[in-house]
């Protein structure tokens, strides 16, 4: 497992590539869920999300041989986004795998950053697809099985620690579970008292069947929340999220997306719905923490289209009146 000493590590290597990004009171949430909240807003990160930063790690730690031959990346989104991005402003030649259900917009941005798209037909797919591109003699860069990786998502946890207000319970949306993972190793040290509660969708539940295999297992995905569809945690992550984490709370795709609903209007924030996922997770973790609780979300990223919420608020019943 990383320390909070390889976290610091990570903030000092990435000073000048990635934002310190902001982190507020939400009235409006404050209101809307009776408990107050503070939102890390990582949405405002280079790139639209918080996978600009481990990314960023993890290029900056290549030598000269990895960085000729290229990098190559699978991806729901926006890990891929943010590898293209930081791959670019870095002169390192980068190939991202997605699904074909991942967003025509994150396909488009990462090729407008210059990298190589591929498409598989499913996550796994994608998977297998880096897996022969790295046989091929690209280096991978894991979106969650890399150490580099884990402690550079935890400086988001780091810089909440040092800029929010008095905490009791933090939220952070899981796909692979680098950020929960790094968040957690990050408050846990500097906040040791404040409760970290992953999230994850139903149809994305990687990390949630994990605990209950007590390993890793594949799962089979159906969530409309690509960002989130890892098709297995990792090792790493496990042995994080158990050691670390309070409990991994999940939530259907509709209150993920209603969730992306009351952020745009009570929180004034548009993000996508891996973040959306949090408010009706806060919900259930009011539910058992009782009153008093003081609530952080990581607010992870905002790469969602207004037609991709619109329709899948359509199809879910879940538009407001």
């Amino acid at each position: 497992m990383i320390t909070v000493a390889d976290v610091e590590a990570a903030a000092e290597r990435l000073t000048g590539h990635v934002l310190r990004t902001p982190t507020l009171p939400s009235p409006g949430l404050t209101a809307l869920l009776g408990a107050d909240v503070t939102l890390k807003l990582e949405l405002l990160q280079r790139t639209g999300s918080f996978k600009a930063r481990g990314a960023a790690a993890k290029l900056l730690a290549l030598g000269p041989a990895e960085r000729a031959a290229g990098v190559v990346a699978v991806s729901g989104g926006n890990h891929g986004i943010g590898l293209a991005v930081m791959a670019g402003a870095l002169g390192v030649r980068a190939t991202v795998v997605m699904p074909r259900s991942a967003p025509a917009r994150a396909v488009a941005r990462a090729e407008a950053a210059g990298a190589e798209v591929l498409l598989a037909d499913t996550m796994k797919g994608a998977f297998a697809l880096m897996e022969e591109l790295c046989d091929g003699g690209l280096t991978l860069v894991h979106p969650f099985d890399d150490p580099l990786v884990v402690a550079a998502q935890g400086t988001v946890g780091l810089e909440l620690a040092e800029d929010a207000g008095e905490l009791t319970d933090v939220l952070v949306s899981i796909g692979g579970g680098a950020l929960v993972s790094g968040v957690a190793t990050a408050l846990r040290a500097r906040r040791p008292g404040v409760r970290i509660w992953g999230v994850e969708t139903d149809g994305a539940h990687a990390m949630s069947a994990a605990l209950a295999a007590g390993g890793p297992v594949p799962v089979e995905l159906s969530s409309v929340v690509s960002t989130l569809s890892a098709p297995a945690v990792s090792p790493l992550t496990y042995a994080h999220v158990t050691a670390l984490v309070e409990d991994v709370v999940t939530v259907t795709d509709a209150e993920a997306v209603r969730g992306t609903l009351d952020l745009a209007e009570h929180a004034k924030v548009w993000a996508e719905p891996a973040a959306g996922c949090l408010l009706p997770a806060a919900r259930k973790v009011l539910g058992r923490v009782g009153p008093g609780a003081r609530l952080g979300l990581v607010v992870c990223g905002g790469n969602a289209t207004t037609a991709d919420v619109t329709a899948w608020a359509e199809r879910f019943g879940v538009l407001s009146s």
